[in-house]
C-alpha cells in the first residue's frame, strides 16, 4: 500500500508526463494540455474497487460537464490498488462499462497506464514497447472525444502514432528509459 502524500503521487505523474509522453512526444496532443494547465489530476484513496468504480464515475460526471478551456482532460491516479496488472485490466473492464452505462461513450473514451503494463502483442514483459504505457502509478486518463477528434485532424500522421512509440520505445533501449527516471521515485528506473 502506497503511503506517499497526494501531492507527492501527482509530481512523480507530472514528472512522467513532461520526461516520457511530452518529452518524448509519445503523445503529440499532450503538450498543449499540459502547457494550457487543462489537466485534472486526482488520487484516488479509495479502499476497493467498488468505491473506485464510484469515483470513476464522478470523475467522469464532472469532466463531462466542466468548460474544456478549464478542464481537458483528467488523470485518475490509483496508488493503493491494482497493483497487479491483470487485476487492472479487468478493472479497466469495468470502467469502461461504467462510461457506456452513464451514457458517456461518444463523449468520453478512456486510455489507461500501467507500472507493469504489457501489450496484448508485445514480445513479453521485457519487451520496451511497453514502456510506451507504463507511469508510475496505475492511471485511468479520461479524454474528450471531440479534443481527441480536433487533436488527431491536426496531426497528419496520427494513425502512425502507436507503431513509432514502439519503434522510438525499442530504439532508446533500457539505457534511454533508466535516464528518463519516470519510476515512483526520482531517479528510480521504470
Amino acid at each position: 500500500m502506497n503511503r506517499k502524500a497526494p501531492p507527492a503521487l501527482i509530481a512523480d505523474t507530472q514528472r512522467w508526463l513532461e520526461r516520457a509522453v511530452i518529452g518524448l512526444n509519445l503523445c503529440p496532443f499532450a503538450k498543449a494540455v499540459h502547457v494550457k494547465g487543462q489537466i485534472r489530476y486526482v488520487v484516488s484513496e479509495a479502499p476497493d474497487t467498488n468505491t473506485l468504480l464510484d469515483e470513476l464515475v464522478r470523475e467522469l460526471q464532472q469532466l463531462h460537464a466542466s468548460d474544456p478551456v478549464v478542464t481537458d482532460t483528467t488523470l485518475l491516479i490509483i496508488p493503493s490498488l491494482l497493483d497487479d496488472f491483470s487485476a487492472f485490466l479487468d478493472f479497466v473492464d469495468l470502467a469502461e462499462v461504467s462510461l457506456r452505462m452513464q451514457g458517456l461513450a461518444g463523449e468520453l473514451q478512456l486510455a489507461h497506464f500501467h507500472p507493469d503494463y504489457v501489450f496484448a502483442d508485445a514480445e513479453g514483459p521485457d519487451d520496451l514497447a511497453n514502456q510506451t504505457n507504463r507511469s508510475p502509478w496505475p492511471t485511468l486518463h479520461l479524454i474528450r472525444e471531440a479534443s481527441l477528434s480536433r487533436a488527431t485532424a491536426a496531426i497528419p500522421d496520427a494513425a502512425d502514432i502507436y507503431e513509432r512509440n514502439i519503434a522510438l520505445a525499442r530504439q532508446i533501449g533500457a539505457a534511454g528509459w533508466q535516464a528518463l527516471a519516470v519510476g515512483k521515485h526520482e531517479g528510480e528506473t521504470p
